[in-house]
Parts: C-alpha cells; structure tokens; sequence
C-alpha cells in the first residue's frame, strides 16, 4: 500500500532488541522516528546507528523517541550492536525492531507486499529500498517520509531540525523559511488575514510581498 504524509502511520506489532511492542503503544504521546536498514552488519548504517546512539538525548528533549529496523533478526542485531558500539564509540539504548518476515517493510512499502521469502539469504542490494526514515506524530500520523540511496550516509541532524519546525508550526499558524533553525524568524501562515495577524503576532511583520509575512518565532 502507497503512503502519504498525514496517513495514520500503519500499527503492528513486532519482537525488537527490548521485547515485543505494539508499535502505537510504543509511540503513545511521543513523537517517533523509525529508520530502516538494509542489512546487519553494513558499514553506511553502522555509522548511521552509532551517531543516533550519540544524539539520542536530543531527540528525548524534543519528546521524540527513536526506534531502528532491519530485516534481520533480533539476535543479530544485538551482536550488531556491540559493533557499533567498539566501532562507533556509542552504545544503542533505543529499540531495533527485527524484521525477519519483512512485514514492516511491506507494511510501510519499503519492499512490494508480495515479496516472497524471508530475511534469510537476502543481501544489502535485495533489501536497497528498505531505507527510510518515518517521522510520526503523536497523532499517528506520518508527517515526514525520507528514503536514500544505500551509499549516502543520512543526515540526522536534519531530522532534529525538522521535528524543530513540525513542532513550532503545530503549535502557532507560522510556517519556516528554507534552511530555517530554531530561534530563526518564521513566516505567518497564509491561512491567518492581516485582522487576526495583529493578534496574534502583536509584534509585528515585514512583508515583501503581501504573500510573505515574516515574523520573529513565537515563544
């Protein structure tokens, strides 16, 4: 099935390196991030997987849990985890869900739902497209989808810097400009009139063009 931002994010239910969870249980109130790999064991994750190790507490002062999959089984990715950690320098505290059967994959459309077989004697290169990253609300709604190619490392500072922006402009009717960081001035939303924009934004704007309303971020 094809996804879309702002579809509720597919339930499942799934064994992980801390037990079997029920995926929107997992999330409750939480924001999420779920990042897809390949395969255990590949050196382009590895990395990835240590430095989301390593800013883990950024995500948690954002109220963003994480949570990992590859389509492997759990055993292997607790060696893989021990890898990491000697390679990378930071140890995995975040769950990493196995997906041996691919379900999650086919359920989030990262292989076709009839994909035959199992994990078993899949390669990296079988497996290309089962490497996204899901940025789910706690709503359960998806409201980011980013999917890379096998040899470009993800730029996971992005993502903070995203949920940043998904976060402020949930809470106020502002959008943010390109390249936006936080504490950066913010554009009101063309769906508030010049009238309420006195309101709530008592501060003031510059307008370029009556279309671009910019504006400090609120508080």
């Amino acid at each position: 099935m094809s996804l879309r931002i702002n579809d509720i994010a597919p339930n499942f239910s799934a064994e992980t390196t801390q037990g079997r969870i029920d995926f929107h249980q997992w999330i409750g109130d939480q924001w999420a991030v779920l990042f897809s790999h390949p395969k255990d064991f590949t050196p382009v994750c590895t990395t990835e997987l240590g430095y989301m190790a390593k800013i883990e507490p950024e995500f948690a002062k954002r109220n963003t849990k994480l949570i990992g999959l590859s389509v492997d089984p759990v055993a292997s990715h607790l060696k893989w985890e021990a890898d990491i950690a000697e390679t990378q320098g930071a140890t995995v505290r975040y769950p990493m869900i196995g997906d041996s059967d691919l379900a999650v994959a086919k359920l989030y459309n990262m292989l076709p739902a009839d994909e035959p077989g199992t994990s078993e004697g899949r390669t990296a290169a079988t497996n290309a497209t089962v490497r996204s990253v899901f940025v789910i609300g706690p709503d359960k709604r998806i409201k980011l989808m980013l999917t890379y190619p096998m040899t470009t490392g993800r730029n996971f500072d992005e993502i903070l810097r995203v949920i940043d922006s998904m976060q402020l402009t949930a809470r106020h009717k502002v959008a943010t400009p390109v390249n936006w960081k936080q504490g950066e001035d913010v554009i009101i939303a063309g769906s508030v009139s010049d009238e309420d924009a006195k309101t709530l934004f008592p501060g003031g704007w510059t307008a370029p063009k009556p279309y671009l309303r910019i504006t400090k971020q609120p508080r």
